[in-house]
């Protein structure tokens, strides 16, 4: 997967995923200054199948990782999912406040 480009497209509130010229994979967000609700995640139905949409949200997680002053909440079912499967990952989650 190395022929694959990753970019954070903010005025677009999506982080994309390339495999060449063509567009396989978007992860729409909502960002709110503190925290980036993770709407949907995405896969152009011919490039199903082949794993882009995790390959995506892992990069969307280490850019936000790496910058460090966002927190994560995972609004789309497979955003959720891939944290499940991801627990070392999921220091980045938005902690819930107590009611």
């Amino acid at each position: 997967m190395s022929d694959l480009r990753f970019a954070n497209e903010p005025g677009a509130s999506r982080y994309t995923l390339h495999r060449g010229d063509d567009l396989v994979s978007v992860l729409d967000y909502r960002d709110d200054g503190h925290t980036v609700a993770m709407t949907r995640a995405y896969t152009v139905p011919p490039f199903r199948g082949n794993g882009y949409a995790g390959v995506l949200v892992d990069r969307a997680v280490a850019d936000l990782e790496s910058r460090g002053d966002r927190d994560v909440q995972p609004v789309c079912w497979y955003v959720a999912d891939w944290f499940d499967a991801n627990p070392a990952r999921r220091g980045i989650l938005r902690q819930r406040s107590a009611s």
